[in-house]
């Protein structure tokens, strides 16, 4: 079968599990060129990956060697560059979050699927052995009726972090813990627990760095389901601690801790899905394996060749914008519904 001519718009500090996950998959991907506008970032992916560049983002779009084009870029420029993208005639891997917020996230979801093409979302933390084990547990009614679902993101960002230009500020990011950090736990909550009807939350920026986006946020939530919980999620917390998601059910409990997972039902003997407990939450944000990344584009390109939706795809990527919005759009002193998809 022809391999996936991939593009890739964007080489800076998200493009290490990509290029690492795509080098792996050599046999179904071929990486046709990678771009940036800065030659020194072209330069030092060529070196560091063995791989190609080009000079021009147009000439990437105009190459029929690309099936598929891997966005990579700040936020505020997604949508842009993922419908030119599209209707370009290319498939779309874009990395979280699709845009600043749910209505213009959508706008873009829309968009693409309006060209005919695919499009997926980088939430990898939804490949990760233990996530894949919960959902199915939680499908096949393990945990019987869900009660009360709720995730912790503590994690440590230092100061050399916000150093960058534009980092944590709304122009450049769009958003702070919620949309930045947090989004992956949260999406995964959502992938296992179902949507959030309402939220009631506070949000704040502390006096830590100089940036106008949250950076404390925590909400109390209300599932379609019935179950209730809450969200706390900081960068604030030194030295960084592992996300975790609680859920707990009529038949029994489940505590995800990163890539770890620890299963008590009723009758049952404890079940243990062992993983990484590091992982992004201290000072290094990179530090993770990229083995999620891979069965992430590796679902991707079995989307396009079977014409199937990805598991990780733009309409299910909505869920999370969605909760996002709700909790910042509450943190002005109300309770919020959270958005229909």
């Amino acid at each position: 079968m022809k391999r996936l001519g991939i593009g890739i718009i964007g080489l800076g500090l998200a493009v290490k599990p990509h290029a690492l996950a795509l080098r792996e998959l050599g046999e179904r991907a071929q990486v046709i060129g990678g771009y940036s506008p800065t030659p020194e970032r072209r330069g030092e992916f060529e070196r560091t990956y063995g791989l190609p560049t080009v000079d021009s983002r147009e000439a990437l779009l105009a190459d029929p060697r690309v099936d598929a084009v891997l966005i990579l870029t700040p936020p505020r420029s997604h949508a842009q560059l993922a419908i030119e993208a599209a209707r370009a005639g290319k498939h779309v891997l874009l990395e979280k979050p699709i845009d600043v917020d749910f209505e213009h996230a959508r706008a873009v979801v829309d968009a693409v699927e309006q060209a005919g093409r695919t499009l997926g979302v980088v939430f990898q933390f939804r490949f990760r052995p233990a996530t894949v084990t919960l959902r199915k547990l939680i499908a096949a009614g393990e945990l019987g009726e869900l009660l009360s679902v709720s995730a912790s993101i503590r994690w440590w960002r230092p100061p050399e972090y916000y150093a960058q230009p534009g980092r944590g500020m709304l122009a450049r990011d769009g958003g702070g813990v919620l949309l930045t950090q947090s989004i992956h736990t949260l999406d995964v909550m959502l992938h296992l627990a179902g949507p959030v009807q309402r939220v009631a939350a506070m949000c704040r920026t502390s006096a830590l760095r100089k940036i106008d986006t949250e950076d404390i946020g925590c909400a109390v939530l209300q599932f379609h389901s019935g179950a209730v919980g809450v969200v706390d999620a900081t960068t604030v917390a030194y030295p960084g601690f592992p996300e975790r998601i609680d859920i707990a059910g009529t038949q029994g409990s489940a505590v995800l801790e990163a890539e770890r997972l620890e299963v008590h039902r009723k009758g049952h003997e404890v079940l243990r899905v062992e993983g990484a407990l590091a992982g992004g939450g201290g000072a290094d944000p990179m530090a993770f394996s990229h083995e999620p990344h891979r069965r992430l584009i590796e679902d991707f390109i079995d989307a396009i060749e079977t014409g199937r939706a990805p598991m990780s795809g733009g309409r299910s990527a909505l869920a999370v914008h969605g909760l996002i919005d709700a909790i910042l759009h509450s943190a002005q002193g109300r309770v919020v519904e959270v958005p229909a998809l």
